[in-house]
């Protein structure tokens, strides 16, 4: 867990981009691993942005999720009423340019 968060978040900050770093509780295993084993999946999801109260701390309504879990993009938009579900990089080294791209 530590070392995506912090690989994650670093790539994040090199980006430049204002953004905020949800981190879901997967029992320290990695997305395809969690998502494998049922603990990273769209309802998984949609509870904890729900519980997260983030909804109060953004003005928008735009969720990137890892590009490994692409599959789940849908399923999470219909259980987020007024969410977008945007599919990002399936590798951290991609968010720079991702994130960057976003707001061109």
């Amino acid at each position: 867990f530590s070392l995506t968060y912090f690989i994650v978040s670093g790539e994040i900050e090199n980006s430049k981009v204002p953004s905020r770093l949800a981190v879901m509780d997967c029992e320290g295993l990695s997305v395809l691993t969690a998502w494998a084993a049922g603990k990273f999946s769209a309802s998984k999801i949609a509870a904890f942005i729900k519980d997260s109260g983030i909804e109060n701390e953004v003005k928008h309504r735009e969720l990137i999720i890892p590009g490994y879990v692409a599959i789940l993009s849908g399923s999470i938009e219909d259980k987020l009423e007024g969410w977008k579900v945007t599919v990002g990089p399936r590798e951290a080294n991609g968010i720079p340019a991702f994130l960057k791209a976003k707001i061109a």
